[in-house]
This record gives structure tokens, C-alpha cells and sequence, in this order.
């Protein structure tokens, strides 16, 4: 396979033009206009941000983006799927509530909000790929009946697979109630009770009543765990860890797997800020300071293409000092994110979409000023 092409341009304002101008001039210098949106149904895949995290992207990106696509002729609407954990968006209702908050509502944005996978996560379509670990993804209908996907995706750290980046945005975000369960079990954990202090924010955290403390120990109910890892990211002693040791590998190569489902035999594009990188996932309730310098927009039609060279560019910024990655003790042969979350292997993802034929690791970077 041959280079991909991925465009980059910094944060920069040239000649006074905004910020979203430049977005939607990187979008057009990409080749977005390439595709064919006359009368197509549209599906901009965004993370609306959980309540109270403030590291999710604006609104006014997504309404740009969304202005594009009407220029060009296509029917957008922005939309996420549901989420499996205890927070502001397991279902449609209260998803909606929180987006709306954020910004991404028809009156902001100038096109609807769906909520992709239905009112409780159930609506979803079955996409057989006989993938390596996935056979069939579950994917939320809305997604599924768009003509043409387009990703707009916050680049940031994760605790499960490394970074969050496009296939974690099209993979994990696209999966029905169903899909983000098949994606989570290897992520099942278990206990270190001689790490355990007994405090609860695993059982706080729990959307499933599958974590009670009993005795000053965290005890874990495997009968109601879907696997979504949230404990694990959430306890503060690190005594809740992944029952199987390349847990953290098989999810990223699952969510390579679900993004190839979503992606495959349509017209895509991918477009990804690499800005307010946080350690962790815009599905928790508040951010950490970013760990990095903000480093510009990237966009391609290869989703794998885009993660490589956002991935690489964030490993060439310096750590903010007053940081979770700037104050981490540095690890001999690590990179940013294995700093941030050393059990994750983020490059199990890329080699997982290669193999797919969803795209390549090997990029060609263009500039654009």
C-alpha cells in the first residue's frame, strides 16, 4: 500500500482568518470536496463531552464542519452513541440534555442531533467483517444509515487504549449498548486486595451494581460486569487491573475492528484536533490539565494514517510540567502515552487497521500554512 496523504496545519491565524476557517480551508485542501454529498445523509461522528468535562471539543468546529458539508450539497447531522458506564449519557434522553448543553443543538449548529444507537442503546445494525476478534459489530442504526461518515474527532490520552484518537472515535463511539460490551471483555478485572484501601469509587463508578466494598475491599460481581474498564480507571491505588495481561491490546484491536465496520464500503473522511490533549477520556466528568503543548488540525482519508501521525507528533512535544505526564516518573524506552497509562498498547490499534486494510502506518505529512 502507498503512503497515505495526512494534512496538518497549526493553531496559527494567518491574514486574520479564524480558527474555523482555517478548519474548513485544511478540509477542502484534504480533498473532502472529492465526495460526492449531493442529497447524502451525513454522519459526523463527534464525542459530545460528559457533564462536567470541559476538554471536549467546541461546538463551533463541528458547526463549521457542518457548513462545509451543506456548501457541498450533503444533509449532515452530528451524532454519538450511548454510553455503558454510571455518568450523564447512557441514554438517548440524557445524552441529548448534555449535548444540547455543550453546544451541539440545531440551533448552534444548524442541523439535528441523533443520538445514534436509540433511546437505550438497543438500535442498533449488525455488520458482518469477520474480523479477528469481532465477527459481527453491533453499530447504532443512525450511523449505519448515514451515506457518507465524516469523524471530528478530540484527540486526547486514554486510560484503556492509550490515546483516543479517530478509530477510538469511530470504533468505541459507533458501538450500540451491545457492541461496547464485545469490545470491553478482555477489560473484566479483578482485585489487588493487598492495594485495596476500601473507598469506593470503583462501586461509585459502577453503572451495573458489579462492585460492592465489602470488609474495606473492593469485591467484584463478574455475573454483572460488562468489562467497560471504568473502575479500573477510576481507582486511585491502582488495585483494580484487567483480569488478562494484554487486556489493554485486544480492546484496541477490537475498536480498529468496529471502526473497519463503520468505515467500510462508504465514502469517509477523518479529521482530528490535536489540541487540549487531556490524559484521559472526554467520558469522565472533569478533565486534567492537557499534558501537551497544543500542536494544530490534521485530516485524511485514512483513519489510520491520521492516528500515526497524530500520535507522533504528540510524542514530539515536551511534557507541561504541571501535568499528569509532566510530573509522571519517566519510564526508560516509553513514549507519552505508555508514560501516562503503561499497561495500554495504543500501536496494537494501527498494526489491527493495517491488517483490516483500513488504511496504513506509513504517511506522507503536508503542511499547510
Amino acid at each position: 500500500m502507498s503512503k497515505s496523504k495526512v494534512f496538518f496545519t497549526n493553531m496559527r491565524i494567518v491574514d486574520g482568518e479564524c480558527l474555523t476557517d482555517k478548519l474548513v480551508r485544511l478540509c477542502r485542501t484534504a480533498g473532502i470536496g472529492e465526495i460526492d454529498f449531493k442529497d447524502k445523509f451525513t454522519a459526523i461522528k463527534i464525542h459530545f463531552g460528559e457533564d462536567g468535562n470541559l476538554a471536549f471539543l467546541r461546538a463551533d468546529y463541528a458547526r463549521a464542519v457542518v457548513e462545509l458539508i451543506k456548501s457541498l450539497g450533503g444533509k449532515p447531522f452530528v451524532t454519538d452513541a450511548n454510553t455503558l458506564y454510571v455518568g450523564s449519557r447512557k441514554n438517548a434522553l440524557d445524552h441529548l440534555d448534555v449535548a444540547y448543553k455543550h453546544g451541539f443543538n440545531p440551533l448552534c449548529l444548524g442541523c439535528h442531533t441523533i443520538i445514534a444507537d436509540g433511546l437505550k442503546g438497543t438500535d442498533e445494525v449488525e455488520v458482518p467483517i469477520d474480523g479477528q476478534y469481532v465477527k459481527s459489530a453491533k453499530i447504532g442504526r443512525a450511523i449505519m444509515d448515514a451515506d457518507i461518515v465524516v469523524s471530528l474527532t478530540h484527540f486526547k490520552g486514554h486510560e484503556g487504549t492509550g490515546f483516543g484518537g479517530a478509530l477510538k472515535n469511530l470504533g468505541m463511539g459507533s458501538g450500540s449498548f451491545e457492541g461496547k460490551k464485545e469490545m470491553h471483555t478482555s477489560e473484566k478485572p479483578t482485585v489487588q486486595e493487598d492495594v485495596c484501601v476500601g473507598c469506593g469509587v470503583c462501586a461509585d463508578n459502577c453503572a451495573h451494581g458489579g462492585v460492592t466494598v465489602e470488609d474495606g475491599c473492593a469485591v467484584i460481581d463478574h455475573s454483572r460486569c460488562v468489562g467497560c474498564g471504568r473502575c479500573v480507571g477510576v481507582c486511585p491505588t491502582g488495585a483494580m487491573i484487567a483480569a488478562e495481561d494484554c487486556a489493554m491490546e485486544i480492546l484496541a484491536r477490537k475498536v480498529a475492528e468496529y471502526a473497519y465496520a463503520v468505515c467500510k464500503d462508504r465514502p469517509c473522511f477523518h479529521i482530528t484536533l490535536l489540541i487540549d490533549v487531556s490524559p484521559f477520556c472526554d467520558c469522565y466528568g472533569s478533565n486534567d490539565a492537557p499534558v501537551i503543548p497544543d500542536v494544530g488540525m490534521f485530516a485524511s482519508f485514512d483513519p489510520v494514517a491520521l492516528d500515526k501521525a497524530c500520535a507522533d507528533a504528540a510524542n514530539r512535544q515536551h511534557a507541561i510540567a504541571d501535568s499528569l505526564l509532566g510530573e509522571a516518573k519517566p519510564v526508560e524506552g516509553a513514549d507519552h502515552f505508555h508514560t501516562m497509562h503503561p499497561d495500554t498498547k495504543w500501536e496494537a490499534g494501527i498494526e489491527q487497521g493495517e491488517k483490516l486494510g483500513l488504511g496504513t502506518a506509513d504517511y506522507e505529512l503536508i503542511t499547510m500554512i
